[in-house]
Parts: structure tokens; C-alpha cells; sequence
């Protein structure tokens, strides 16, 4: 007696790392996306994505970046997570991700002091031997 085991499909999150490894994503890619899927669903009460679009995402979004203070660089990682759920595992077309706010990295200035500041501090150099060192990097 040859009996057929009905299977369940693979929950979302499997699907997810299955997705992830076949595009051959590093590990802790992987862990990154599914932390950010899990805050994803949990931030909207266990709702599922696929009933869910692009304000929730938006909801997501604002939220990490106005409460959650999140630098722009994990900004931008959690909305490549959601990015890669909904168009890798879901399959859904994502018209509306382009309208997502992009937080842009603020941008460094480097800061080179003066040559008339760095000789007052080189003269403030009490020993001659050091004083000598200093000016000679």
C-alpha cells in the first residue's frame, strides 16, 4: 500500500532563505533579511505580506527612521529585505517601491586643521626631541 503524504508549501520564511541561497547571498545576508521580514510582520501584528503593500512598507520605513533613530545605512538594508521578499518570494510586481523615501547618507566633511593651527600646537611641545618628531610627520 503505497500512501501520498499531502505536504504543506514551505512557510514564507523558508521560502525566503531558500530564495536567498539560491542566489548564493552570504549568511549573514540571509539572517539580516529574515530579521528584517520578522520586524516586518511583527510591526503590523503578524499580518501577512502578501496582503499587505506599499503604505505598510512605508509605515515600516518611517518608523525605523523616526522613532527606531536607524542610521541610513540599516535603513537602506531593511528596505532591500522587504525589496527582496516581495519581488524574489512573493513574486509581486512593485510598482509602488519607487515612490519609497530613500534616506541619503549624510554627507562627512573632513576636517584638516590649518598650518597656523598645527604650528601653535607644535610649538606648545615642551620637549625638543618631541617637538622634532612631531614636526618631522
Amino acid at each position: 500500500m503505497n500512501s501520498v503524504i499531502p505536504t504543506q508549501p514551505p512557510k514564507l520564511l523558508d521560502r525566503l532563505c531558500e530564495r536567498i541561497r539560491y542566489r548564493h547571498y552570504s549568511l549573514r545576508t540571509e539572517q539580516a533579511y529574515v530579521h528584517w521580514a520578522l520586524r516586518f510582520i511583527f510591526f503590523h501584528n503578524k499580518r501577512h505580506p502578501m496582503d499587505m503593500g506599499g503604505p505598510e512598507v512605508e509605515a515600516f520605513l518611517s518608523h525605523l527612521a523616526n522613532v527606531g533613530n536607524v542610521a541610513a545605512s540599516t535603513h537602506h538594508q531593511a528596505l532591500s529585505a522587504l525589496l527582496f521578499l516581495y519581488r524574489e518570494v512573493l513574486e509581486v510586481d512593485l510598482p509602488w517601491m519607487t515612490e519609497i523615501g530613500r534616506p541619503k547618507k549624510p554627507r562627512r566633511l573632513p576636517v584638516v586643521p590649518s598650518s597656523t593651527e598645527v604650528r601653535r600646537v607644535l610649538d606648545r611641545i615642551p620637549d625638543q626631541t618631541h617637538q622634532l618628531m612631531a614636526r618631522l610627520l
